[in-house]
């Protein structure tokens, strides 16, 4: 007979609330989790991909002879030996391999498949490819120019375009006291995930294409391949290899995976096709670039009363993901205030550069900055205080805001209030500036996120199925991905504490197209709130069969047993899971305990005038820093910093601050380091050494607190904890460097030199007053 879990299991089997190592963190950091580049299979090929010099030019010739009578060489494929069909996400405007033009530097050309690395390299020096190079636009101003010839066949170089008005604009901004308008330039930004994007494809016994690869979603691969190699859905299966960091760059624009699946398919070998760092910058989404004009109305005690926002939009040559992106820039803001008036415009341009896309945060990044520093701005021109204009413009629980949405639980005014206190706001901000060249200054900035987003089709909710085995412990099968930020974790959590079983007992299997339930992915923060109300509904099943069972066998109402301690309890009977699973199977009838549950949010899509509740919760967030700038060099070091997190409820403390913390570092980058170097539309920069990230020295000891809201919606009260803390970050240190001295730098990155051509220009300014 099985054994019970002991009573060293059995001691606190709830971890919910509780610092949780990651279930993953054993395997990772013995070195026995399997990437993608870690997958080997029996004759497995090597594949290496050839990129286009040029950012705008036409194929006219390409020659694999030398290529292919290379000894080793298995395969080379161009566009020509592609599949027809065109891929995207809503404009299907890109081929696997170019043919015919290429539309930006690094785009994909070529592929080889031999027997080593280094054979599929040397191979790529023997394609000859004759390319008749064109005029490449590179800037959305020439894209935008009426007589610019469009970057693809048949349009304008417009990708995408949002228009709406909400309330009175002009009554709006004839009630304000004061009135300010101001552009801010939002630069693109790498994700930097230590894991390049790595693929292995391979041709199972039946003809099937089976695909391990580094993803957010396997069921958005599947879908992709499927149709770029147009192959049926059911002909390809897709297993989520373990993912080192994904922060958007790893959802649906990257070619990695199609490339691998479109030579395992030509070759009928197993084929892996992993980038190195610079294949990863070329082929890599990074963040949309964006130019914003706000105009901002207040009254005089701070209160919002109108806000007109215009935004250009950069997709690079390919659109991906980055209508989505710009339309929460130009939206998603306003819903964290009261104002009634609103109106944005936001365009989306196409350019000869290396695309955009999704990326931590989504679009809110870009705009917060925008917004968070105009508060500030507009705050010293009020005399007030930017802390209470936050505060007493922020939308409160239980109202619904000017798109539709339902604020179920909200943080906000306590998170800003939180990370306030924690810098020494009131103190710091009043206090006379020390002489010498070093100067000090405070800033703050406050934003909110989604926690699910009803976007994709008419469904935003998840499936978890969950196995019982004899031996009384617990398969969970869910196809929403982990990749870093802890979902399985999160999964194991909820059903160990919902069948009061030890944490050890529940084990998450792999995502796999296969076996998992379609899923769709870790994007929006929505896995918590959507697998894990899911996992509450599945545990609830397995709950329910084990005490049918029980009570059929002992003749007791249902309503006397309980779960406990990996028992289930009458009040004169006990059986241990084990023994009820075993009894469930070899039993008259009988079956294996094997149930899913499902959960979707009860939101609504947004209507054709973008309004519409589209996600069940709703994160807020707040930071406060205090930065050094050296008015000598121009140099800013951020010497402390505080971020407030309102994540509902932390079910795992240790988790949300690793989230946290990480999602700030990388808005210290892009604030302060990060710059993506092109000439000539090419990428000059496209590695570690010279792409300059937030290191070590460059980061204080990082802070930081929770608000539990409480959310009516979410598990427990949780919601998503993985991307509000990434948007307040670079308003705040923008802000902070204005209170150290004096001056509003308007385009990130906040670099030395613009530190001090600005100080220049105020002097001058100061000359001539």
């Amino acid at each position: 007979m099985q054994s019970p879990p002991s009573e060293e299991e059995r001691k606190g089997a709830s971890t919910l609330g509780a610092d949780t190592p990651q279930v993953t963190a054993r395997a990772k950091v013995l070195g026995r989790a399997l990437y993608a580049g870690d997958i080997k299979l029996a004759g497995m090929l090597h594949g290496k991909v050839l990129r286009s010099p040029y950012p705008s030019a036409r194929i006219v010739s390409i020659d694999a002879s030398a290529a292919l009578a290379l000894p080793g060489v298995k395969a080379v494929l161009t566009g020509a030996e592609a599949p027809r069909a065109m891929w995207g996400v809503h404009h299907k405007e890109r081929r696997i391999l170019a043919e015919g033009v290429v539309r930006f530097a690094g785009e994909e050309v070529a592929a080889v498949a031999a027997v080593s690395e280094d054979i599929a390299r040397d191979a790529l020096d023997l394609i000859r490819v004759e390319y008749e190079e064109l005029p490449a636009i590179l800037t959305t101003d020439e894209a935008l120019d009426e007589e610019a010839p469009g970057i693809h066949p048949g349009r304008n170089n417009v990708s995408h375009e949002i228009r709406f008005t909400r309330g009175d604009i002009d009554a709006g901004f004839a009630s304000a006291h004061l009135i300010h308008e101001a552009t801010y330039d939002c630069h693109a930004q790498y994700p930097g995930y230590l894991e390049p994007m790595g693929t292995v494809a391979s041709i199972d016994p039946d003809g099937r294409l089976v695909v391990w690869t580094s993803t957010q979603s396997v069921t958005q691969a599947r879908l992709r391949l499927a149709a770029a190699l147009e192959r049926p859905i059911s002909s390809i299966r897709v297993i989520q290899a373990t993912t080192g960091g994904g922060f958007g760059g790893k959802m649906v624009e990257d070619a990695n995976n199609l490339i691998a699946g479109l030579l395992a398919v030509k070759t009928g070998k197993p084929v892996r096709v992993v980038n190195n760092r610079l294949e990863d910058f070329l082929a890599c989404c990074s963040s949309v670039p964006e130019r914003v004009t706000l105009k901002l109305g207040m009254s005089a005690d701070g209160t919002i009363v109108a806000k007109d926002v215009r935004i250009v939009a950069e997709c690079g040559a390919y659109s991906g993901l980055s209508a989505e992106v710009m339309h929460v820039s130009a939206m998603r803001s306003d819903n964290m205030h009261r104002n009634p008036n609103v109106r944005s415009h936001a365009t989306l341009v196409y350019t000869n550069n290396p695309p955009h896309g999704a990326f931590r945060g989504f679009g809110g990044t870009q705009m917060q900055f925008a917004l968070n520093s105009h508060i500030d701005t507009m705050a010293r021109m009020l005399g007030l205080d930017p802390v209470d204009i936050h505060q007493r413009n922020a939308i409160g629980q239980g109202e619904v805001s000017i798109h539709g949405w339902q604020i179920g639980s909200t943080g906000l005014v306590e998170c800003i209030a939180q990370a306030a206190q924690a810098i020494g706001w009131k103190d710091k901000r009043g206090a006379p500036k020390a002489p010498g060249p070093k100067r000090r200054g405070v800033g703050m900035a406050a934003a909110m996120h989604v926690s699910g987003n009803r976007t994709i089709g008419n469904w935003d909710g998840s499936t978890v199925v969950i196995k019982v085995n004899e031996d009384g412990r617990l398969f969970i099968l869910s196809g929403e991905c982990d990749m870093g930020q802890g979902a399985m974790t999160m999964l194991s959590q909820i059903v160990s504490h919902e069948l009061d079983l030890p944490i050890s007992h529940v084990y998450v299997q792999a995502p796999d197209t296969d076996t998992s339930p379609i899923a769709i992915g870790s994007l929006a923060s929505r896995v918590t709130i959507a697998a894990g109300n899911a996992a509450i509904v599945a545990a609830g099943m397995v709950r329910d069969k084990l005490f049918a069972l029980a009570a059929r066998q002992w003749s007791v109402p249902t309503d006397s047993l309980k779960l406990e301690g990996g028992f289930v309890i009458a009040p004169e009977r006990r059986a241990t899971i084990a023994e009820l699973a075993k009894l469930h199977v070899w039993t008259y009838g009988g079956e294996g305990i094997q149930v899913s549950g499902t959960w979707d949010a009860k939101t609504v899509m947004h209507d054709d005038k973008v309004y519409g509740n589209i996600a069940p919760a709703y994160s807020f967030a707040a930071q406060a820093v205090e930065v050094e700038v050296d008015t000598e060099t121009g140099k800013v070091t951020v010497l402390d910093s505080f971020v407030s997190d309102d994540c509902g409820k932390a079910l795992n403390p240790t988790a949300i601050h690793g989230q946290t913390n990480g999602a700030t570092v990388q808005a210290f980058g892009w604030a302060l380091y990060e710059q993506l170097q092109l000439e000539g539309g090419r990428l000059m920069n496209g590695n570690f050494a010279d792409y300059t990230m937030a290191t070590a020295d460059a980061v204080p000891m990082l802070r930081g607190g929770f608000v539990e809201s409480n959310d009516p919606n979410g598990p427990y009260g949780a919601k998503g904890a993985s991307e509000t803390a990434i948007l307040p970050g670079a308003p705040a240190i923008a802000n902070a460097v204005f209170d150290a001295v004096g001056v509003r730098i308007t385009t990130l990155p906040i670099t030395p030199e613009k530190v001090l051509a600005a100080l220049a220009a105020q002097r001058e300014e100061n000359v001539h007053a």
